[in-house]
């Protein structure tokens, strides 16, 4: 997709996502911004973003419509899936009883521990690990704005705490997941951006 020399990002197209303020969170990192469904692009691109605001069956419906449920799991390249967009790579959510696309092996759940619904502002980071988090540490603040959650697991790099302690980012291989909005997350979240956009297109093991 990208000719030599010049800087892209994909952010997977399905109908739904906060595409605007994403596009000029790459802009300002010298990077465009690609929105697209094609199946030959998305292939090519070198890394890709997954987005996602709204209710996860319907955001699966609309997945499984352009084909994509098929595609993503079997990318090769860098994919961050942001909010709704790292759920949905989870195995289930609980919101609609909606299969996920299985990436990362934990179950999404809705809030029930007496905290209001949803979660919505700045919330400190408990752990961080992995190159996606250079430079970030703990007790930092995000923005999330959720009523469901992915529990601590195997593949969790990133806690924070509502009510519970829960997943504020996944990692499997090339798969990365961040619950919260890093275009939204001031200094932070820039910098989880400039880390994402420093990964190496092939052979992650940070």
């Amino acid at each position: 997709m990208a000719g030599a020399g010049k800087k892209e990002v994909l952010i997977l197209d399905y109908g739904t996502g906060n595409i605007q303020s994403l596009s000029y969170a790459f802009s300002r990192r010298g990077y465009t911004t690609v929105l697209s469904n094609n199946f030959d692009q998305i292939q090519a691109a070198e890394r890709i973003i997954f987005p996602g605001v709204g209710a996860a069956k319907m955001a699966m419906q609309k997945l499984k419509e352009n084909g994509l449920d098929l595609i993503i799991p079997g990318l090769t390249q860098p994919v961050l899936g942001i909010c709704l967009g790292m759920q949905l790579m989870c195995r289930s959510s609980e919101e609609g009883d909606t299969t996920g696309l299985g990436i990362f092996d934990v179950d999404v759940r809705k809030f029930n521990c007496g905290v209001k619904v949803p979660c919505v502002g700045w919330n400190q980071l408990t752990e961080v690990k992995t190159s996606l988090f250079e430079g970030v540490h703990k007790q930092d603040y995000v923005y999330l704005i959720h009523s469901y959650y992915a529990p601590a697991c195997e593949e969790t790099i990133a806690l924070t705490c509502y009510g519970t302690p829960y997943s504020a980012g996944l990692r499997k291989k090339n798969f990365f997941g961040v619950q919260f909005h890093p275009e939204k997350s001031g200094p932070v979240g820039e910098q989880i951006l400039d880390n994402f956009l420093k990964l190496p297109t092939n052979d992650i093991t940070s």
